[in-house]
C-alpha cells in the first residue's frame, strides 16, 4: 500500500489542505509538528488496513492532522474483489499545542475512536471492555512506543430488530474510544542515523526533536484495528494473541 496523505488543520490562519506532509511544511507550521505528520503519511500498513485522510478538528488543539481507516477482507463466498466487507473502522487524530497542555502533560495529543461490530455471544463476556482496552495498550507497547496519560472508554451496544425487519440477527458493536500522550523525541546526538523499516515512516532528521514516533503510533493503532477486527496477527512472534471472531454475515462497504 501507498504512503497516506492527509488533510492538515493549521490553527494559526484555519488553513486546510490536502497535500499531506507537504501541506504541513506550510508557513506557521512548528518544525515538529512538520515531521511528526511526515512519520503518519509515510507509514505503509498491511494489505487489508485502508488509511485514507478525513478533515481534523479545529478546536481541538493550535494544530490538527487526522486520518481515518477501514478493515476490509473478502469473504470466503467472495465472487470478486468488490465484495470485501468492512470489519472495523476508526479515525486517529494528531493535536499538537506548542504551548504544552497541562491535562496531556506534553504537547502532542493522540485520540481516537475504533468500532466493530461482534458476534452476540462476544458482548457478553462480561471482560470484554478490559480486553479491548488491554488491546490498545498492549499494542502500543509491543511497538515499543512510550506513552503517557491514557484515557478513554469502551463501549458495547446491542441491538436486537422487530417488525419489518425482525427477521435480522441481534448486532452487537464495540466502541473504543481514547486518548494517550506520545513521548517527545530528544534531540539526536551529534553524528548518529537511525534507519527505519517501511512501515514505520521516515528516519528522524530536521523537526525530529519535540516530535513523538508518530508512525510508531500509527502502527500500533493498524495493530489494534487488526485485532478488533478478527484478523490474524501479521507475524509469528504474536501467534499468542487473541482475536475477536469475525462476524457471521458480511456487511458490503
Amino acid at each position: 500500500m501507498a504512503a497516506v496523505q492527509g488533510h492538515l488543520s493549521n490553527g494559526a490562519d484555519g488553513a486546510e489542505s490536502a497535500d499531506g506532509a507537504d501541506a504541513a511544511g506550510g508557513e506557521g507550521a512548528p518544525a515538529a509538528f512538520r515531521h511528526a505528520v511526515a512519520g503518519l503519511c509515510a507509514v505503509r500498513p498491511r494489505p487489508e488496513v485502508e488509511l485514507s485522510p478525513t478533515p481534523p478538528p479545529r478546536r481541538l488543539a493550535p494544530f490538527s492532522y487526522a486520518l481515518e481507516a477501514a478493515v476490509t477482507a473478502s469473504p470466503a463466498n467472495a465472487v470478486d474483489d468488490d465484495d470485501e466487507e468492512e470489519l472495523a473502522e476508526g479515525r486517529l487524530i494528531l493535536l499538537h499545542d506548542p504551548a504544552g497542555h497541562d491535562s496531556w502533560r506534553g504537547t502532542f495529543r493522540l485520540v481516537t475512536l475504533v468500532h466493530a461490530d461482534l458476534e452476540p455471544e462476544m458482548a457478553a463476556d462480561p471482560l470484554l471492555p478490559e480486553v479491548c482496552w488491554s488491546w490498545l495498550t498492549g499494542a502500543l507497547e509491543a511497538r515499543g512506543v512510550s506513552y503517557r496519560q491514557p484515557s478513554g472508554t469502551v463501549t458495547r451496544a446491542s441491538s436486537h430488530y422487530f417488525g419489518g425487519i425482525g427477521e435480522r440477527e441481534p448486532s452487537t458493536r464495540i466502541e473504543i474510544r481514547a486518548s494517550w500522550t506520545p513521548a517527545e523525541r530528544p534531540a539526536a546526538e551529534p553524528g548518529r542515523t537511525e534507519h527505519r523499516r517501511p512501515d514505520r515512516g521516515v528516519a528522524p532528521g530536521d523537526g525530529a526533536a519535540g516530535a513523538p514516533d508518530t508512525a510508531a503510533h500509527l502502527a500500533a493503532w493498524c495493530d489494534l484495528l487488526c485485532q478488533i477486527a478478527g484478523l490474524p496477527p501479521a507475524g509469528a512472534a504474536e501467534a499468542g494473541v487473541v482475536s475477536l471472531p469475525q462476524r457471521r454475515g458480511p456487511q458490503p462497504r
